[in-house]
């Protein structure tokens, strides 16, 4: 089943705490292992201070111990100073490590997206991409970061404080236990049921952030149409649904730090009866009692901080979920799948039996064979609809066919290496994209490293230098987002000198003249007639005028070849290539 447009298949498995533990933490071991001592140390030196109470009541104060007092201050201020010190370190040293951690993974996360196939695209937002990107591996930090270890350090601050608060008093530690103990499980119930939550969230901020990128480039469109008061209840409708998962998980999250303070808020007001009960029969120093209660705090502290960690986590865990569905996908130039890889390419490709279906049951092309050998034109026209783009998508490898084969050079285009073979592939397509840059920099997008004399040969054979010698700044002009300061054809003629300068053996041209005038489709027929020397080149046209001198014209109907010739051929029979050309003439 395939996906819906802006969601990805669901993971097979969530990401685990092994998983996490392999992937993550073992390979920055040393800077854990160092966190780790460092935040040991510091939650010792933490432990100074409560523990300084019990000689401050009992040896200070009820002595007048002034020699013992300038003691108690130099440990309390010197361990004040390790405090802050390890605190400062830790920071360097783990925060920046998640940082790097996180920057690595959106690299590889962004490398792994254009490694998928075509259709991928063709099924997912844009926008739920970037979020993939740059939102979901945002949570590692908390594993890698101070999180993990501010987990760890409470971890230990609980246990020691424990320990010390049952050799001060094992009745009153006993009684805190109880409602500590009942809090641990209510928290860890609540996790469980947040991670979906939280996941979810991931879903909808994903669409959200889709629709946005949608609304922001059709602005055009979207002004033009008076339709702005739509997009707005559209986003608002977007925004509600992520308010309403955030309410949610912050109602599950209240609902824990609320239990909390009424279980440990409980435990205290028991702890002053006891203690004060033990006191009476002094069985209890009053430093005692102050310092089981600043201890008590030390151990409880951490449970409740604990929990605010364990939120992050889990939100961290539901990022990684869906990173790790993007990491599991199967990219489309598998080498265990495409062993070939093309050392040399004349450029004979060839459809055999050729079937493709872009949803199963519902097919596009039905059993289409042709050869197109090296520097022949195939010209494929038809209505809209009828399968051509499909035919040059499956030539560009774009595709992979249902059934039956296209070859390249006798090689079964299914199992050649992509890199391989697009490196020397050319598309010029009706609507192309332009990066946002100077039109220097479009043009020299396929070869960075291409010289001023091939670039001038490029910007000249697609008459690039025509309108380009007005602007003030020339090839350095910056152009905007897809190039939204030129017109149609000055966009078409950036690619043509892109498709140019990129020399390749295969080109495919999809409606490349368009978007232009009569006199610069005048000037850009001759210099694609230079381009498709030598070269196997498919050209999609409605305008059957620029296709006249074509090898083989392929009329396509209903996803199969109901005609083929030359274009002198094809009016001689005066079948359904003769009643286009002739209405077309007519207009």
């Amino acid at each position: 089943m395939r996906a819906a447009a802006g969601e990805l298949p669901k993971a097979k498995s969530s990401v685990t705490w092994g998983m996490a533990f392999r992937q993550f933490i073992w390979p920055r071991r040393k800077n854990v292992f160092i966190g780790l001592v460092l935040i040991v140390i510091s939650r010792a030196a933490g432990l100074v201070l409560p523990g300084s109470t019990k000689y401050l009541m009992d040896d200070v104060v009820a002595n007048h111990d002034m020699d013992m007092l300038k003691i108690l201050l130099i440990a309390v201020v010197a361990a004040l100073i390790v405090q802050s010190v390890t605190s400062y370190v830790l920071t360097q040293l783990l925060s920046v490590e998640a940082q790097l951690l996180i920057s690595q993974l959106r690299t590889k996360v962004q490398r792994k997206i254009l490694s998928l196939p075509i259709s991928f695209f063709d099924n997912t937002k844009s926008g739920a991409l970037v979020s993939r990107i740059m939102t979901d591996v945002e949570g590692v930090r908390n594993l890698v970061g101070t999180g993990l270890v501010q987990l760890v350090g409470g971890t230990l601050t609980a246990i020691a404080s424990l320990i010390w608060l049952i050799q001060i008093s094992p009745r009153m530690t006993l009684f805190t236990l109880v409602p500590v103990s009942i809090f641990a499980f209510l928290a860890m119930k609540a996790f469980a049921r947040i991670r979906p939550v939280f996941r979810t969230r991931g879903v909808i901020n994903a669409e959200v952030t889709g629709r946005l990128t949608e609304t922001l480039n059709g602005v055009r469109v979207i002004k033009g149409f008076g339709a702005e008061e739509q997009e707005n209840k559209t986003f608002e409708l977007g925004v509600q649904r992520l308010f309403e998962n955030v309410k949610t998980s912050l109602t599950a999250t209240s609902f824990i730090s609320s239990i909390s303070t009424l279980l440990l808020g409980l435990a205290s007001a028991g702890i002053m009866g006891i203690g004060a009960s033990l006191m009476i029969d002094q069985k209890l120093s009053p430093g005692e009692f102050l310092q089981f209660t600043v201890l008590l705090g030390f151990m409880i502290a951490p449970i409740v901080q604990m929990s605010n960690i364990g939120s992050q986590f889990t939100e961290a865990f539901a990022g990684l979920d869906r990173t790790e569905e993007i990491m599991n996908m199967e990219p489309e130039d598998y080498p265990d799948h495409r062993p070939v890889e093309l050392e040399k390419l004349h450029g004979d490709i060839a459809f055999t039996d050729v079937a493709f279906e872009y949803e199963e049951g519902k097919p596009v092309l039905h059993g289409v064979s042709f050869e197109a050998k090296r520097g022949s034109v195939i010209a494929l026209v038809g209505t809209s609809g009828s399968g051509k783009s499909t035919i040059a998508s499956l030539a560009a490898s774009f595709l992979t066919p249902t059934s039956g084969t296209v070859t390249i050079d006798g090689q079964d285009l299914s199992k050649v290496q992509l890199a391989s073979y697009r490196r020397r592939l050319g598309v010029v397509l009706q609507d192309d994209f332009l990066f946002e840059g100077t039109i220097r920099e479009n043009i020299l997008f396929p070869r960075p490293d291409a010289t001023e004399e091939q670039l001038r040969k490029a910007v000249e054979g697609a008459y690039v230098h025509e309108f380009t010698d007005r602007f003030e700044l020339g090839l350095e002009t910056v152009i905007g987002e897809r190039g939204v300061k030129l017109s149609g054809g000055q966009r078409q003629r950036v690619a043509i000198a892109r498709a140019m300068l990129a020399d390749p053996r295969i080109l495919i041209l999809d409606e490349a003249t368009s978007n232009l005038d009569t006199e610069s489709e005048a000037l850009i027929q001759k210099s694609l007639n230079e381009l498709v020397k030598d070269r196997t080149t498919f050209v999609i046209a409605h305008r059957l005028s620029t296709i006249r001198q074509a090898t083989e014209i392929l009329v396509i109907e209903h996803g199969m070849i109901a005609e083929r010739g030359t274009h002198n051929e094809l009016i001689a029979k005066e079948g359904r290539y003769f009643d286009l050309y002739t209405y077309q003439a007519r207009i």
